[in-house]
């Protein structure tokens, strides 16, 4: 096999078309505004090309530069709009070990760009049915954690199962996917108040929220905090506003079906009930973890780290919050995470997000704050909206103060 042309063969325009394919494909792999202009600026500068990058959560403007050509004389610049990105590890995993291979001059910009093709192949079936059983399973999951009765745990199941059918829909139909939040909310509810009206009362408003755990906006609102601390204000500031708006459409979703059981004389049994023994919430831990490493797209032989990484992140905060109180154990499990994050890329050369993204995903407060939603609107009690935008403010406090505190305490050598 031949060794690839030296980048000093590569024209300009082909390092600025390489570094342009990379940003959109870290982009659309969820990577967040400081992580993917610090990326990118690394990468263009291995290149000889002086990049300022720009990233929001839709779009990108990357302006380059020449340093051997006089000022002004080769500048170009790209505004490229895009779609939010969504976590997919694999992918990202993959983009960054070609990046690698780049920059150390095993990999010429022609090979980088065919192998990076390969990974937009379209999903096969299983990886769709998959995706449809990962939903249901997280849903299960979840409400197995909270130790719901096992008719809850059986609803919300069934419910995140037909939600997962809903959403890989949805990738076909883009007019659909506008509305699906609304929709998928509003099934949810459905299907719950007429088990609670029909069969046997249920734990209402958790078993919505366990069943439409996956699409809850937390990761969004951490990612959108975060990237404020780290003065990306325009990219944080548009990614809260697009978290706050998945919440608002959940809950218009659920409200309306309480509206629609209501006009007809729906009555639906609610109670509050957690008998589940202590074995069921390890078992449901397993469940949810191996659930997270599917939706987040890892490659099978990332599935142990990322159920790992989940599962503990969890645990800490668990018995973190038990000794030291909750905003305590949701700060200690995301110091812990994010630092084996930076070590996992520190010390294996691989993206970190393997390790930071599942870690964190079950201390994220996307469920609190759409059920502090519910219970305002339920209840029109104003209070009781305080109440929970406070308790979304004091996970989200803890969790940046996690992710800032990991990051000294261990620093990473990439920013992946």
């Amino acid at each position: 096999m031949s060794n690839p042309p030296p980048l000093s063969a590569a024209s300009y325009a082909a390092r600025i078309n390489f570094v342009i394919e990379l940003a959109e494909r870290l982009h659309a792999y969820g990577t967040t505004a400081q992580r993917l202009e610090g990326a990118i600026s690394a990468v263009a500068q291995r290149l000889r090309l002086e990049c300022e990058p720009w990233s929001n959560p839709t779009g990108l403007i990357l302006t380059f530069s020449d340093p051997q050509r006089p000022p002004g004389e080769g500048d170009t610049t790209r505004v490229i709009r895009l779609a939010p990105g969504e976590n997919d590890l694999y992918r990202l995993a993959e983009t960054d070990r070609i990046a690698e291979d780049v920059m150390a001059g095993r990999l010429g910009l022609a090979e980088a760009h065919a192998q990076m093709s390969v990974l937009d192949k379209p999903p096969t079936r299983r990886f769709r049915a998959m995706q449809v059983l990962a939903y249901g399973l997280a849903a299960t999951g979840i409400a197995g954690l909270l130790r719901l009765p096992w008719l809850d745990i059986g609803v919300a199941g069934l419910n995140g199962l037909l939600i997962g059918v809903l959403v890989q829909w949805s990738e076909t139909h883009p007019r659909f996917k506008e509305a699906l939040e609304a929709v998928t909310a509003m099934f949810a509810a459905s299907v719950t108040l007429l088990v609670a009206a029909f069969v046997a009362p249920l734990n209402q408003n958790t078993v919505i929220i366990a069943s439409l755990i996956v699409l809850l906006p937390g990761m969004s609102l951490t990612n959108a905090v975060n990237e404020l601390t780290s003065q990306h204000l325009v990219s944080g500031t548009a990614r809260f506003a697009g978290a706050v708006t998945t919440v608002l459409k959940l809950a218009i979703g659920t409200v309306i079906a309480l509206y629609l059981a209501d006009l007809f004389g729906l009555q639906a049994h609610v109670r509050a009930s957690r008998p589940q023994p202590e074995w069921v919430e390890w078992g449901a831990l397993v469940l949810a973890a191996f659930a997270f490493a599917v939706l987040f797209r890892a490659h099978r032989r990332d599935y142990p780290k990322v159920m790992i990484a989940a599962a503990s992140g969890y645990l800490i905060s668990r018995y973190g919050g038990q000794a030291f109180g909750s905003p305590a154990g949701i700060f200690l499990a995301a110091l812990v995470l994010t630092a084996a994050g930076n070590a996992y890329a520190r010390w294996w050369n691989r993206p970190g997000a393997i390790l930071r993204v599942p870690g964190i995903i079950m201390l994220v407060p996307g469920s609190v704050s759409l059920r502090g939603l519910l219970t305002l609107i339920q209840q029109q009690d104003i209070d009781a909206g305080q109440a929970a935008l406070l308790a979304v403010l004091n996970i989200l406090l803890a969790l940046i103060a996690g992710l800032l505190f990991g990051n000294l305490l261990l620093p990473s050598r990439r920013n992946l």
